[in-house]
């Protein structure tokens, strides 16, 4: 990372970026024709291990370049809000985010999809129910999750604003 003083490098700060924010944007690969579409997912993070999970339809782009390549990257931002500044070039800014890199593995077995979409379901929904899935349901859905290999954290703050007290409250 170039900018090092914007590098998030507490993992447990990371995760807080990833369990904040609802939408991930998935970067895949199509006959070297990059393809990114934003995602609903769901995570899990065990044994130092990051796993994001998403859904897709039976058939569809998404799927059919998963099938012929599954290397991936994604991203996920959150707080951004802008700095204004005094002329154009000054105006910047703040941010959250998080990117990396991964596998993507089919989940086939009900267990595995039941899983995945309840891993989803938890993170959009923020409640820590079992939710049920169909039969019908988990047949007419492809489940995934991504084995991230490596992820990085980058930040911007809005600027300290440094205020001067007010002199007519101070008594002598």
């Amino acid at each position: 990372m170039r900018r090092t003083d914007k590098e998030i490098v507490n993992t447990a700060d990371k995760i807080a970026i990833i369990h904040k924010c609802k939408v991930c944007r998935l970067g895949l690969s199509e006959n070297n024709k990059p393809y990114i579409i934003p995602l609903n997912y769901g995570y899990s993070f065990e044994n130092s291990a990051l796993t994001l999970f998403f859904h897709s339809a039976l058939e569809g782009k998404k799927a059919a370049i998963i099938k012929n390549n599954n290397k991936a990257c994604f991203e996920v931002d959150c707080d951004v809000a802008l700095i204004e500044g005094e002329k154009a070039c000054k105006y910047s800014c703040a941010f959250k985010s998080i990117i990396g890199f991964g596998e993507i593995i089919l989940l086939e077995t009900k267990e595995e999809k039941n899983n995945g979409l309840n891993k989803i379901m938890r993170h959009q929904t923020g409640k820590e129910a079992e939710y049920d899935f169909t039969e019908e349901a988990l047949k007419n859905v492809m489940v995934y999750k991504m084995a991230v290999k490596e992820f990085t954290g980058k930040q911007k703050e809005f600027p300290v604003i440094k205020t001067s007290p007010d002199v007519s409250k101070i008594s002598s």
